[in-house]
């Protein structure tokens, strides 16, 4: 049930700190050596301002690893002081576009990928980060994730998070009525009519929240139109017309026909449509591998039900160019230092260093999936777990969530959108030109 762990990560600070102390095998250092480090200056103290986002109320698991790793960068470098600051997400959002505006960002802080990432990158705030991902440390990510935080070629940010939307099913449901794991569409198609003539809800999906029925649109996408299709539309590279993406659109209202979801999900918040799937009247549900502890490790689930849980990919589509082994997903919060930071070095050793130690413990301390690669051989967490960094680890592709690619105005537009279509109350055309129409007038 159980393995072992290891992160692979470069040490970059370590790496230093062997140079520091000479990395010979004579430990003594000669007489004018000696005497000329007596006579060298102490290091200037310095502070580095740090703001991030888990309290220890909301996020104790979280703040405990943070606190962890400030205490031993602060030991390994006795001339440097963190200070926190930590706000709640949303406090936590204002709070950096507060202080965005009078230029007084904090020296290293929490950003999220993409659009989000865009303006502040745009505004000369944030210092691009590529001298840290030096001698080898860059290939330590998995695929996708430092480019989501890339623009013209620079990196701003090393991602701390990295998540996927595994389709996760329930075992019992499935054996209980004969159906299997489907590898094609069509299959996905005809366990749904399987379960709805038996009575049993096929698929829990809440799209109040919206996002939630992006994810299924996202997939077809992929499937259908292959890992650049979506990507190239909101790059303006390509366009939401394409008729791949209209097939997409498409086969998510076949889906609606087919009465794949629950009823009244538009209706229905995320957190409800997750309940109807946690109390068994569901048989599947599509969500982040954020979600993975309430499978795995939550005391307050009833084991019998964290049991019965699995997961697949979402099928593939017969004739379509996309690869079973791209994913939805992307990365959650990534560091980034302030450009015009006093102690913009000293800033970036500790984003190193943090996120190296991050990806080492935050797996199985805290039940989060870092941006760095996890060797699966050598972790401690149940096999679920397992099975979903492996799938990380070999993924084709991470198609990041349309959402967070788009600026805020056009983000809107979609996740309107998308409600719309999942309500059929415009046709798959009308939902390309409503998208096309966006992305023009952003351009």
């Amino acid at each position: 049930m159980k393995k072992k762990a290891l992160i692979p990560a470069l040490t970059l600070s370590a790496v230093t700190l062997l140079a520091a102390c000479g990395g010979g095998g004579n430990n003594e250092a000669p007489a004018d050596d000696a005497a000329a480090s007596a006579n060298e200056p102490a290091q200037e103290d310095v502070t580095i301002d740090f703001m991030h986002l888990w309290p220890a109320g909301s996020s104790p698991d979280h703040h405990r690893i943070v606190t962890d790793i400030i205490s031993e960068f602060e030991e390994m470098h006795p001339h440097v002081t963190v200070e926190l600051e930590v706000l709640e997400n949303e406090q936590y959002k204002n709070k950096l576009q507060v202080v965005s505006s009078s230029n007084q960002l904090p020296d290293v802080g929490m950003t999220w990928a993409a659009g989000f990432l865009e303006p502040y990158v745009n505004g000369e705030l944030f210092a691009p980060l590529d001298d840290v991902l030096e001698d080898g440390f860059r290939d330590d990510f998995v695929a996708g994730t430092l480019e989501a935080y890339s623009i013209n070629d620079q990196t701003y940010a090393l991602p701390l998070e990295l998540n996927i939307a595994p389709v996760f099913y329930n075992t019992a449901i499935f054996e209980e009525h004969g159906v299997s794991v489907p590898e094609t569409y069509d299959d996905f198609l005809n366990t749904i009519d399987t379960l709805v003539e038996a009575g049993v809800t096929p698929i829990a999906l809440g799209n109040r929240d919206r996002w939630t029925g992006s994810l299924w649109y996202m997939y077809l996408a992929d499937r259908i139109g292959g890992a650049d299709a979506l990507n190239s539309a909101i790059d303006r590279s390509g366009s939401f017309n394409d008729e791949r993406l209209i097939a997409a659109a498409e086969g998510i209202q076949e889906m609606v026909e087919h009465d794949a979801f629950i009823p009244g999900f538009n209706g229905l918040s995320d957190q409800e449509a997750k309940a109807e799937f946690m109390n068994g009247n569901a048989a599947m549900y599509l969500i982040g591998s954020w979600d993975l502890p309430n499978y795995t490790t939550n005391e307050e689930v009833p084991q019998e039900f964290r049991d019965s849980i699995d997961f697949f990919k979402f099928p593939e589509v017969e004739g379509g160019e996309g690869d079973i082994n791209g994913w939805v997903g992307g990365p959650g919060v990534g560091l980034f230092v302030a450009e015009n930071s006093d102690v913009k070095e000293e800033s970036k050793e500790f984003v190193a260093y943090f996120t190296e130690e991050w990806g080492k413990r935050s797996v199985e301390d805290a039940g989060v999936i870092p941006g760095t690669q996890v060797n699966t051989d050598e972790v401690d967490l149940p096999d679920l777990f397992i099975s979903v960094l492996d799938e990380l680890n070999n993924a084709s592709s991470i198609t990041l969530f349309a959402d967070v690619q788009m600026s805020s105005s056009v983000a809107e537009t979609h996740l309107n959108m998308i409600q719309s279509l999942f309500g059929e109350a415009v046709t798959p055309e009308e939902f390309a030109e409503e998208h096309e129409n966006a992305l023009q007038a952003d351009e």
